[in-house]
């Protein structure tokens, strides 16, 4: 026995503590778990419908809920006669997002995009009308794009300010566009506003956005949203490039691969993937 798992045993790991086989699981709070995870899914449930939904007898879940609800994890409609989520489940959580940073839980994500792509990854968000960018793993090719933290970027001639503006709801939307006056960087970037309607609502229609050459000639930037707690974009992830590598033939590859970066970093915040 080393000193790594004396160590590892004090701080509460018994031997074997990496099993997760079925005689290291408590039967009992894991059908439990599976009670209050479905129940959080949905507005409210009876007792039967969550009994039958889980495939578990209704003594066995009411035994669940009444323990659940001294806890405060549950709670009783009696004139609906319907359980429902519970104002502690609410207090938990709010302590995991306090200790979730956006840039360290993406830290991973992007090295492993960047890996699987062979492409800058970037992670931004919305700051004041502009793209600020937070992280970024750099390619090991020779030819690359650089947007180091705290680089501030235009959201119209940006992937990821693309793919945030077209997520904003049409109130907020409105007020950024009458805020600016898009700045024509090279012959591709967008300015006009109705040319910026339809492109962000094509962006919405295939799932992320794409700086064609719009902010630096020869490089091209695909890029998805992340989105929070309440399905609002609050970031974007990315990857970027020269077009001779990042090129058109490329794109669907590149996309999906941004795509599911972005999807896996959302979880990693405890976010909400919109639909559509």
């Amino acid at each position: 026995m080393d000193k790594q798992d004396n160590a590892a045993r004090r701080r509460g790991r018994p031997r074997g503590w990496d099993d997760k086989t079925a005689q290291n699981t408590i039967k009992s709070l894991d059908r439990a778990m599976e009670v209050f995870e479905y129940l959080s899914e949905g507005p409210g449930k009876a007792l039967t419908a969550l009994a039958g939904e889980t495939g578990q007898s209704p003594a066995t879940v009411y035994r669940i809920l009444v323990t659940l609800e001294g806890r405060g994890l549950v709670e009783f409609d009696a004139e609906a006669q319907t359980w429902h989520i519970g104002p502690r489940a609410f207090v938990i959580g709010a302590r995991f997002l306090r200790r979730t940073s956006l840039v360290d839980r993406a830290r991973p994500i992007l090295r492993r995009l960047m890996e699987a792509t062979g492409e800058t990854a970037n992670l931004g968000i919305e700051q004041e009308g502009a793209v600020l960018f937070l992280s970024q793993v750099e390619t090991h090719a020779s030819i690359r794009a650089f947007f180091p933290p705290g680089t501030l970027s235009p959201m119209h001639s940006s992937g990821i300010g693309k793919a945030l503006l077209a997520q904003m709801d049409a109130a907020r939307l409105a007020r950024w566009m009458g805020s600016v006056t898009p700045e024509a960087f090279t012959a591709h970037t967008i300015t006009g506003q109705a040319a910026l309607a339809a492109e962000l609502a094509e962006i919405r229609a295939r799932g992320y956005a794409i700086d064609n050459e719009e902010r630096n000639l020869g490089m091209r930037c695909i890029a998805a949203p992340v989105c929070d707690m309440n399905g609002e974009a609050i970031a974007g992830i990315s990857v970027s490039g020269p077009t001779s590598r990042v090129s058109s033939a490329e794109v669907a590859r590149l996309s999906r691969a941004v795509i599911a970066a972005a999807r896996e970093l959302t979880q990693a915040i405890g976010g909400v993937l919109r639909e559509g």
